[in-house]
């Protein structure tokens, strides 16, 4: 069986985690300890909350694959597959070349192409 490549990794050291007390019913414990948690990837902008569970592990996990599910972090994932893993600037800058680009002028009601060859 061949070895598989990870293409990249996100892991939770590359989010921002955030505690809070998770308020609402469920009695005095839940006002006092700090088990919900909020998960926010920077680079996607995708959060994940979870405030069920006592366990403030359990929240983390929660929390972090809920973060994975949101429709922002599936569109991220999309672009670094796609574009393996280019930086933005690296990006532009094949986008912005010659045979990437097309101009056109008008000529009283028509758009045309303008042909530099």
């Amino acid at each position: 069986m061949p070895k598989k490549e990870h293409v990249f990794s996100v892991t939770i050291k590359d989010c921002e985690v955030q505690d809070f007390s998770a308020g609402g019913p469920g009695g005095q414990h839940q006002n006092t300890s700090n088990t919900g948690i909020r998960i926010i990837h920077h680079p996607s902008g995708a959060r994940g909350e979870s405030r069920e569970e006592r366990s403030q592990l359990m929240n983390k996990r929660r929390a972090f694959r809920r973060m994975t599910e949101h429709a922002l972090f599936k569109l991220w994932v999309n672009r670094q597959l796609w574009f393996k893993g280019e930086s933005p600037e690296q990006r532009v800058e094949k986008d912005m070349q010659d045979n990437n680009l097309r101009i056109e002028i008008k000529d009283g009601k028509q758009w045309k192409v303008v042909d530099d060859g």
